[in-house]
Formats: structure tokens, C-alpha cells, sequence
């Protein structure tokens, strides 16, 4: 199903609002890895978010989100409070890794795999 307008808007809020948050509470940089925020997906009804969080060089994966979700109050605490004039109820986070780059990673080696196993032959 398509994404609303209102859906994407407060998406986009999200995602902005949660990045400065993410900054200012020292959650970008976990374990010498960094993590970005890739994406905010909303319900329909406004009431669920799901943020997708891109971990660059992080050791331990399962220990980094689960320091985010430890301080997931803290970080819907200072969101409520900067977007409590935009929204009249703050969704319910929920915390995801964003693999699309690791999956983009495997699928060029298999392809320079497979161009290095198979040669083209120009006739």
C-alpha cells in the first residue's frame, strides 16, 4: 500500500528530528561505528513509527541497538517535546537495521565473482 501524504510528512519530521536527537545524546557514534538514520515509516493512523538505522563499522550489532532501545525513552521524551506543537500524539517507536547497504555490498562481490569466473570473450 502507497504512503499518504500526512504519513510522509510527519516521516520526514521524524526522521529530521531524530537525527538532531541522535546527535545531541551522543548516538551516532557507538563502539567506534556510526549510525544514521536511514528512514521513518508511519502507519496510516500515526500512532506506529518504524526508524531504520544504518550501522556503519559497529562491532557488536545486537549490543548497539540494544543500547538504543535502552535509552528509547529518553529519545521519545525529547521528541515529544519538539514536535508536540505538530503532532497530537507521539507514535510508538520502533528500532530496525537498515541492511540495504550490506545487501548491496554482497550482491556486487557476487557479481565481480561471477565477471571474474566468466571472462567475456570479444570476438
Amino acid at each position: 500500500m502507497q504512503e499518504g501524504k500526512r504519513q510522509k510528512q510527519v516521516g520526514a519530521l521524524l526522521l529530521q528530528e531524530m537525527s538532531d536527537i541522535f546527535q545531541r545524546l551522543g548516538l551516532g557514534m557507538i563502539d567506534g561505528g556510526l549510525i544514521s538514520l536511514t528512514a521513518v515509516k508511519v502507519t496510516p493512523d500515526l500512532l506506529e513509527a518504524r526508524v531504520y538505522l544504518s550501522l556503519f563499522k559497529v562491532k557488536d550489532v545486537p549490543a548497539a541497538m540494544k543500547k538504543i532501545e535502552d535509552r528509547s525513552w529518553e529519545i521519545k521524551k525529547e521528541l515529544a517535546a519538539r514536535v508536540k506543537h505538530q503532532l497530537r500524539r507521539i507514535p510508538v517507536i520502533s528500532y530496525f537495521q537498515d541492511d540495504t547497504l550490506e545487501h548491496a555490498d554482497r550482491m556486487e562481490e557476487l557479481f565481480r565473482r561471477l565477471n571474474s569466473e566468466n571472462p567475456k570473450n570479444d570476438a
